[in-house]
């Protein structure tokens, strides 16, 4: 079996979108996932299934509907690909909580910094499918727009690095 992330976005952010972390748990069990565990209340999961990346985002997509009554999206990415996600963080000098990958379902467009709009001292950076970016200031300070993020979700480093973690313990 293949350890798995699912990242769901939108979740406990702004008292909108409450799941609790028991209810992804049970969720993921019924889609007959194994040794699964959650990870802050984030929308965070770690998994193990022979199913295929795109077969868990289409079962928990499906399943997050019938739960939330509204659209959840997932980003799927195995262990390994969580872990080289760490690996190629090119800010990995900055503060890994001010630092986050935005991850989404295909690469980023070849024209994502242009589109950037609001940049002050955030650094930006493509990756295979996710977006880097540090954040100078903090997150809640910055007015930085990315269009092409805006159906992603953002994980910091120390997530990330947790993430791997437990799906390399796992294996």
């Amino acid at each position: 079996m293949t350890a798995y992330i699912a990242l769901l976005r939108a979740v406990n952010v702004g008292g909108t979108g409450k799941l609790p972390m028991s209810d992804l748990k049970a969720l993921c069990e019924a889609q007959g996932f194994a040794q699964v565990r959650t990870y802050i209340a984030s929308g965070n999961v770690v998994f193990h299934t022979e199913a295929s990346a795109a077969e868990i985002k289409a079962a928990l997509e499906a399943a997050l509907r019938s739960y939330a009554g509204k659209p959840v999206g997932v980003m799927v990415r195995t262990g390994a690909e969580m872990a080289a996600v760490l690996k190629a963080n090119p800010f990995a000098d900055e503060a890994p909580n001010r630092t986050v990958a935005i991850f989404l379902d295909k690469a980023p467009p070849k024209e994502l910094l242009e589109s950037v709009s609001g940049c002050n001292r955030e650094k930006i950076a493509p990756g295979k499918r996710e977006i880097y970016v540090h954040y100078g200031d903090g997150m809640a300070h910055s007015k930085l727009k990315i269009p092409a993020a805006r159906d992603g979700t953002a994980r910091n480093i120390n997530t990330i690095a947790k993430l791997a973690q437990w799906a390399a313990q796992a294996g």
